[in-house]
């Protein structure tokens, strides 16, 4: 009772207009599959993409207002973080590196409106630290 089960959709913003960058980066740069608006949204502006199963979706949303997120920000589970890292670097996104915890690989991005985005890779884990009591 009371569990976290799994995502239901992240947000990130864009400013009004870019619904085709959010397509060329999200779709195209990280193969993100596009799926249809939900019949409530229809009339709001954005894209949504899914993110590995029907009910966990990513949408970007066009806001007059946007503001990036920066510090809250949304963190992908990649399977293969070698090959998303060569195809961010290629399309010429900058990286930041992160190795702060144990038995995970990541990096971080920001999309074209400065929106950070977190990669994450989990990998083998030998010892984990204590918690205090």
């Amino acid at each position: 009772m009371g569990r976290v089960l799994g995502v239901d959709h992240v947000q990130v913003a864009a400013p009004p207009g870019c619904e085709s960058a959010a397509r060329a980066f999200f779709g195209g740069l990280l193969g993100l599959p596009e799926i249809e608006k939900p019949d409530t949204l229809r009339g709001r502006g954005g894209v949504w993409f899914a993110l590995g199963s029907a009910d966990q979706q990513l949408h970007v949303g066009v806001e007059a207002d946007f503001a990036p997120a920066r510090k809250a920000h949304p963190a992908f589970r990649v399977a293969d973080l070698d090959s998303l890292r060569a195809r961010l670097e290629n399309g010429g996104v900058p990286l930041t590196n992160d190795a702060l915890v144990p038995g995970v690989r990541r990096f971080f991005v920001s999309d074209p409106w400065g929106n950070r985005l977190e990669f994450v890779e989990a990998t083998a884990v030998t010892a984990l630290p204590e918690c205090g009591s």
